[in-house]
């Protein structure tokens, strides 16, 4: 049952990985993208409809799919939904100088109604009895395991057998926090979310830093959302079963201290809470209500403790939140 528990929690907390990760570097670059969970959306429902394409092209026959196309179709459409969410809110917040918190929740509204729309009609092309949509097929390329994995007991199912995606986004992060503190490119995105003004005087390119920063971090967000419906739920997509993992996407940021290696802890600690509830019996609705709350507490004591020690690099870019006028530089 332990072991059960905490892949069930690995797997919780991978869409949130992805859409902190993502996040992270958006924020870095000194914008508050609010609109993360609506991206994320978008991201789960750009690839179903892509792996809905392809099965109906293949006359819903698994042995007529190719595994890599299975795959690379609903991932491309995916990057390509998130992306394109992401060039919306730079168009609007970077050349525009829109407010960022408000831009950030209408593309959350924007994400969300868009996702239900093309769910509910891919329901109705399939005249699905159920207000649901089943892509089996699609979710059992993406779920494929390591051969060796079974024959090693308790150490491959728990550290082994997970999809592809789960390993991705424990990568991602690594390398996005390599990226941040080891390089050049890092330096320079940090600097633009420090103090643009600052970054631009040096010759720093402060619009194609946010961006890349943006776009970039929308992409990775919206991955979350595909392993969510192809990996957790099982090729499954019904309308609002997201959730609010978007915004515990945006919470956990605050929890990792904008470290993207951190955020993997962080996310498997937050899926583990979020599965906590299951595992209690006999303490009534009301309690277990009560457990889904906690990663939300914990967020809020570690925001408590980091602005009580005041240490600067457990804050948030100070730009953050901030449009970037050059001409008053």
């Amino acid at each position: 049952m332990i072991i059960q528990f905490i892949c069930r929690a690995v797997l919780l907390g991978v869409p949130l990985l992805y859409g902190s990760t993502g996040e992270i570097i958006t924020e870095k670059s000194g914008h508050l993208n609010l609109g993360i969970p609506g991206i994320m959306y978008v991201g789960a429902i750009s690839g179903v409809v892509g792996s809905f394409l392809y099965e109906t092209a293949c006359g819903n026959e698994l042995a007529n799919m190719n595994p890599l196309l299975a795959v690379l179709i609903p991932l491309l459409c995916s990057l390509l939904g998130s992306i394109l969410m992401g060039l919306i809110y730079n168009f609007l917040t970077v050349t525009l100088h829109a407010n960022q918190n408000v831009t950030g929740l209408a593309i959350t509204t924007l994400g969300i109604g868009l996702g239900n729309f093309l769910g509910a009609s891919l329901i109705n092309i399939t005249k699905s009895e159920l207000p649901s949509i089943a892509l089996t097929k699609t979710s059992s390329f993406f779920k494929v395991q390591l051969p060796f994995a079974d024959d090693l007991g308790w150490f491959g199912e728990l550290f082994l057998s997970y999809d592809f995606l789960t390993y991705l986004a424990i990568i991602i992060a690594l390398v996005a926090s390599f990226v941040l503190n080891k390089t050049r490119v890092g330096l320079n995105l940090r600097a633009v979310g420090e103090n643009p003004a600052t970054a631009d005087a040096a010759g720093i390119n402060v619009t194609r830093y946010k961006y890349l920063a943006t776009c970039i971090g929308s992409a990775i967000a919206g991955l979350g959302g595909l392993q969510y419906v192809m990996s957790y739920a099982d090729g499954v997509w019904s309308n609002n079963a997201f959730g609010d993992r978007g915004w515990m996407a945006i919470a956990l940021v605050i929890f990792a201290l904008w470290k993207p290696s951190m955020a993997i802890a962080g996310s498997f600690l937050f899926g583990a809470l979020c599965n906590a509830n299951n595992y209690i019996q006999g303490l009534g609705t009301e309690t277990q209500e009560l457990f889904k709350m906690l990663p939300y507490i914990v967020t809020i004591v570690v925001l408590i403790i980091t602005s009580m020690r005041k240490k600067r690099e457990h804050q948030p870019p100070e730009s953050l939140g901030l449009s970037y006028f050059r001409e008053e530089r």
